[in-house]
């Protein structure tokens, strides 16, 4: 798709948007507030929003309606972002990698290649002071109200060529990235030619030859059919991603107190459920792909390490100093 049909894609449903929010809630009326996420309906994104909605409903007793979009139908997670901000998009799940990445530079701090141990640190550090300090920045650069941070995945290289055991391996393979530019320097320092590209773009791309491979989690691999078109995958779990669940900060003030209690609750009630399910769909996905022929391979973790220290180097400043890395490292 060419930027201008997007462009205007968007413009029309900033119109939508923004004629709805005003329309809705006025005496009496049901308010309703539209969500998005970039998922199939199977992803366990879909059922954070269900769990929000949920909540959300039944503490309003019917007086709020939460329609969710998945399927990126409002735009790339980037430009849900960019909704939120201006108020004509209620809540958005943005990923440090795509959503946050483009307008938070302190929230790159979780794209830091190998920076988390396992999933137990991963949470320990966005539950904490520091999940909490880059939560303000998110709030200050997007105007928003961050209710919690979901999970995304362990993030593998993957692609149709060969077996990716160290990182030589990786030399002149196209491999898709998200568009924080931490991912891509990663990438490029590891030798593969980093390519950034829109999610919903990558599956085509795969076809045509356009790129030879990306890097996900294993839901992604199956529920978006990346298994079709790739073949190895190793575990490289170079990133945890996590995911801000951001709401407008101009349509949270113009709800009513009991209401804006409510969407708090939901947000905490959907951090949990997310993340169970990301957990619990993340091992049998797993067994899917094996089922279904993709090969798996261990890699020596070091030796990628020691070709992403550089990384570290060039972008301390940029997510707010050695010292928070340092913090994210022994948390």
């Amino acid at each position: 798709m060419t930027a201008e049909p997007t462009k205007l894609k968007w413009m029309v449903m900033i119109g939508l948007l923004s004629l709805c929010f005003a329309s809705c809630g006025r005496e009496g009326k049901t308010i309703v507030i539209k969500v998005a996420h970039n998922g199939s309906v199977n992803h366990p994104h879909q059922v954070g929003f269900d769990k929000f909605k949920e909540v959300l409903e039944q503490e309003t007793a019917g007086r709020i309606e939460v329609q969710i979009f998945p399927n990126s139908q409002l735009g790339s997670e980037e430009e849900a972002s960019q909704l939120v901000k201006l108020g004509l998009l209620s809540a958005s799940a943005a990923s440090s990698g795509g959503g946050l990445a483009s307008f938070v530079p302190e929230a790159e701090l979780f794209n830091l290649p190998f920076i988390f141990d396992d999933l137990n640190h991963f949470y320990r550090v966005l539950d904490g002071p520091v999940g909490d300090r880059v939560a303000r920045a998110i709030e200050n650069k997007l105007n928003c109200v961050v209710l919690g941070y979901w999970f995304s995945g362990i993030r593998n290289v993957w692609n149709s060529k060969k077996p990716v055991l160290k990182p030589e391996d990786l030399n002149d393979l196209k491999i898709r990235v998200m568009s924080s530019p931490i991912l891509l320097e990663t990438f490029n320092a590891l030798g593969a030619q980093a390519t950034p590209m829109a999610f919903g773009e990558l599956y085509t791309a795969l076809q045509m030859g356009v790129v030879d491979g990306g890097e996900t989690d294993h839901i992604d691999l199956l529920f978006e059919k990346f298994h079709e078109v790739t073949r190895y995958v190793s575990y490289t779990n170079h990133m945890f991603l996590a995911v801000a669940l951001i709401f407008s900060k101009k349509q949270f003030e113009r709800l009513p107190a009991d209401v804006r209690q409510a969407v708090l609750n939901a947000g905490r009630a959907s951090v949990k459920a997310q993340r169970l399910a990301m957990e619990s769909r993340t091992a049998s996905a797993l067994e899917e792909l094996k089922r279904l022929g993709l090969k798996f391979f261990e890699v020596d973790k070091n030796l990628f390490r020691e070709k992403v220290k550089s990384v570290y180097l060039n972008n301390a400043e940029k997510v707010g100093g050695m010292g928070i890395i340092e913090m994210v490292k022994n948390q």
